[in-house]
């Protein structure tokens, strides 16, 4: 089940292709349409930041990005109420178009997460650049 359903959450990102939010920006990582897609700026790393108002027990991520735009490697920071790391674990996606699920090894490191950080260490583009049509928190 997607947490990010059940509670509101805020959003940030490192960046954006040409600063355009209006086409490529991080709100199309949360639409449910095919066509949209958070697009990053070049470089790396990139990173996004979820923030849920309430506290919830989270398992893993649910990531979805374009061939050839794919994180191939991403470290996932989970933290409590108060601020604090409680779980760092890195995933090696795959470099394909399917949505990709990534589950935590010690789902009871991460109760009361308040905060999740998604580094994206390096990407299957050349220039650096991520591109994610979906992106759910599973619980």
């Amino acid at each position: 089940m997607n947490v990010l359903t059940k509670v509101n959450y805020t959003c940030r990102v490192s960046s954006v292709l040409n600063k355009d939010v209006k086409q490529y920006g991080k709100q199309y990582m949360f639409d449910a349409n095919d066509d949209s897609a958070w697009s990053s700026a070049e470089g790396t790393p990139q990173w996004i930041i979820l923030t849920l108002d309430e506290p919830r027990t989270v398992s893993g991520v649910s990531l979805q990005f374009q061939g050839g735009f794919a994180g191939k490697q991403f470290t996932a920071l989970v933290y409590s109420c108060e601020g604090e790391p409680t779980y760092q674990e890195t995933f090696y996606p795959e470099d394909i178009n399917s949505p990709q699920r990534f589950y935590f090894k010690d789902v009871s490191l991460t109760k009361s997460c308040s905060k999740i950080k998604f580094v994206f260490e390096s990407s299957s583009d050349l220039f650096g650049r991520i591109i994610v049509y979906n992106l759910q928190i599973l619980s």
